[in-house]
């Protein structure tokens, strides 16, 4: 870890693009009723927090974890992301029959997608959906929920944390503009794809990405 931060001191104009990253990555949305929720599966435990906060809140009556695992996330939860998030969420009130499990999506299409299924089979009609994910993948879930389940009112949600906090909940500086940079990309290219709609980007937030991506912060890119 000391190596990687030497490697990479980050300057306050590149905190700044990274701010204007993740403040775009935030679609805004006042948290309302719904008809259902999904837990996007991820290595931030804070979006089981989240659910739970959300489901004191009554917000929702059904929820929905899902996630396997992944290269970035099997050793933290080694029994996948749904179960662990399930058993935080358990630990913090929210009753187990209100909670579904989906086991086995390896990326977002595959979370809601699966999700929905196991909405149906589960009985659950769904009109609205309170998609919960990390703080700076809100747009990116949006995007995707939009092209795989286009009939249903998407809100959006995640843990209410400025970048400073979410850095420091992390602990890796590098890590997370890494991150944020990786998210964009993939807004900005998965509607090529068919992954996603397409979101438009302003100029500024693009400007910022281009110089971040100069500076070096591309370890969470995709390879196109």
């Amino acid at each position: 870890m000391p190596d990687r931060e030497q490697r990479f001191h980050i300057t306050d104009t590149q905190w700044d693009d990274a701010r204007l990253i993740w403040n775009y990555h935030q679609m805004g949305h006042e948290p309302r009723p719904c008809s259902a929720a999904i837990g996007l599966g991820s290595h931030d435990l804070g979006v089981a927090t989240t659910a739970a906060d959300l489901y004191r809140a009554g917000l929702f009556r059904v929820i929905v974890f899902s996630g396997g695992n992944s290269p970035t996330t099997a050793a933290r939860f080694p029994r996948g992301e749904a179960v662990h998030y399930r058993e935080h969420a358990l630990a913090l009130g929210v009753p187990d029959e209100t909670i579904l499990i989906e086991p086995n999506a390896g990326n977002t299409g595959q979370n809601v997608t699966f999700s929905r299924e196991i909405l149906s089979e589960a009985g659950v009609e769904v009109d609205s959906l309170l998609l919960i994910s990390k703080p700076y993948m809100e747009r990116r879930a949006y995007a995707t929920c939009r092209k795989v389940w286009p009939e249903v009112d998407v809100v959006c949600a995640s843990e209410p944390l400025l970048l400073d906090d979410y850095v420091k909940a992390i602990g890796d500086e590098k890590l997370v503009v890494d991150m944020l940079v990786g998210d964009l990309q993939r807004v900005i290219e998965y509607p090529k794809f068919g992954f996603a709609i397409e979101q438009g980007v302003p100029e500024d937030v693009l400007a910022a990405y281009e110089r971040l991506l100069r500076a070096g912060f591309d370890g969470r890119l995709l390879k196109l």
